[in-house]
């Protein structure tokens, strides 16, 4: 699933308010820190990581880009040492999950 940038956009406006869940030390990325991810993904659809100073081995995009592809989740944005991820859940019902804002086809200029 590729986001648009309306939805990158709506995605990092709800990301300002979350505190960071996920933190990549010196261990790296891991079996245990892609269950943790996974689950919080799920939980959530919508997390903040961070990349630890102790870490040497990864910048943010970097880590990003590899936890992403390790969850099935979305990059939705990068700055400094922090990153943002996205994943629809599949537990929560449908009226609980972000909705996300969608691409009107057609309608440029003005119709």
């Amino acid at each position: 699933m590729d986001l648009t940038s309306k939805q990158r956009a709506q995605l990092r406006g709800l990301a300002n308010g979350l505190d960071t869940i996920i933190q990549i030390g010196k261990d790296g990325i891991g079996d245990p820190l892609v269950k943790q991810a996974n689950d919080a993904l799920e939980a959530r659809e919508l997390i903040k990581c961070r990349v630890l100073d102790n870490n040497l081995d990864y910048d943010a995009r970097t880590a990003a880009e590899e936890l992403a592809k390790a969850t099935r989740s979305e990059v939705v944005q990068v700055i400094g040492t922090k990153f943002v991820l996205y994943r629809e859940s599949h537990s929560k019902s449908r009226e609980k999950r972000i909705q996300l804002v969608k691409e009107r086809r057609g309608t440029r200029n003005g119709g």
